[in-house]
């Protein structure tokens, strides 16, 4: 298996450019992943029958957890693919007399059945950091409401990918919608604008903080027209998220 091994990384050394860009640590971390990953197949394929278990990506839990935060779900299927491409290649040689066929067809089957566990597993993830997106996105909103900013507030901007000055903070009547479908709808219209966009429903009140606007009235637009019936309040353009509670 350790011929394999080395087989797959000089194969992913030519084919993928992001295993290239990788440090040489994160390189040989990838082999180890991609050896296990050979283990995990040959001990997949020797439970023949009924009792042979659903493929899973736990292989990849031989990574550092940085490691894994770094790699995408396309990347993973790339690593996956070109593991099977080389146990393929040498079928011939690693099959009992006759079960070439019967070799190849799992390990179709154990492609698919990875490449789905694996797409599974970055769901769960994305879910997860997307619940503590909001969780950090409420917690800036409401510091800066009630005031209470400290050295903490820019660290979980920072958390967030918050990158911009200046800054305009809006509040008015939250809409009568679902909360979360009006601030995703406001974050996508910032992105389209290019503008960084924090937003929280707090009661009956939506709160909107919109960084990298070329001044209020650019950071108004498509922001002004999302809040409920009555007034808005529009705050004045200031340096930073600090400057923003004052």
């Amino acid at each position: 298996m350790g011929s394999l091994g080395t087989a797959a990384m000089a194969r992913m050394e030519e084919r993928l450019a992001w295993y290239r860009a990788l440090s040489a640590e994160d390189r040989s971390w990838v082999g180890l992943v991609a050896q296990a990953g050979i283990a995990a197949f040959v001990e997949w394929f020797g439970h023949a029958g009924e009792g042979r278990p659903t493929p899973s990506i736990e292989f990849f839990g031989t990574a550092p957890r940085e490691l894994k935060r770094s790699v995408s779900l396309q990347q993973t299927v790339d690593l996956v693919r070109i593991v099977v491409e080389v146990v393929e290649a040498q079928v011939e040689e690693l099959a009992a007399p006759g079960g070439a066929e019967l070799l190849r067809h799992a390990m179709l089957r154990y492609t698919r059945d990875v490449a789905f566990a694996a797409a599974q597993v970055y769901a769960r993830e994305a879910e997860a950091r997307g619940s503590w997106d909001a969780r950090l996105e409420a917690l800036i909103v409401d510091a800066l409401v009630r005031g209470q900013v400290d050295d903490g507030l820019h660290s979980w901007a920072a958390a967030l990918g918050w990158t911009s000055a200046p800054v305009v903070v809006f509040a008015g009547y939250a809409p009568d919608e679902d909360p979360q479908s009006v601030i995703d709808g406001l974050r996508d219209k910032g992105r389209r604008l290019g503008h960084e966009l924090l937003a929280g429903v707090q009661g009956d009140r939506l709160i909107v903080i919109v960084g990298g606007a070329d001044g209020v009235k650019d950071a108004a637009r498509g922001v002004v027209a999302r809040f409920g019936p009555g007034p808005v309040v529009i705050g004045p353009e200031v340096p930073d998220l600090h400057a923003a509670a004052r």
